[in-house]
């Protein structure tokens, strides 16, 4: 029995914002329709392999740190680690 994947994770909204893109700016430039965005961006939509390749030369990152099968934990954490306040 073949076993259905699971959600697949992405950070396309964090990474259009931080490039100043609209929805319809990012589609044009990777020659899709504005709603296919706003599809990958609420995880309505898995991305062809081929398309997660072009997203990916598009913002200069490696598809995996776009993409992922397991939620990516928050920016801040990442960026500041699990620091707690004494």
């Amino acid at each position: 029995m073949a076993q259905t994947p699971g959600p697949l994770y992405n950070r396309i909204a964090v990474l259009r914002t931080e490039r100043g893109l609209t929805r319809h700016a990012l589609a044009a430039a990777l020659g899709i329709n504005y709603q296919t965005v706003g599809y990958l961006e609420r995880g309505e939509y898995n991305p062809s392999l081929e398309l997660a390749f072009r997203i990916a030369e598009y913002v200069g990152l490696p598809i995996d740190a776009i993409f992922s099968r397991t939620p990516f934990p928050p920016m801040s954490t990442e960026l500041y680690g699990s620091r707690r306040e004494p």
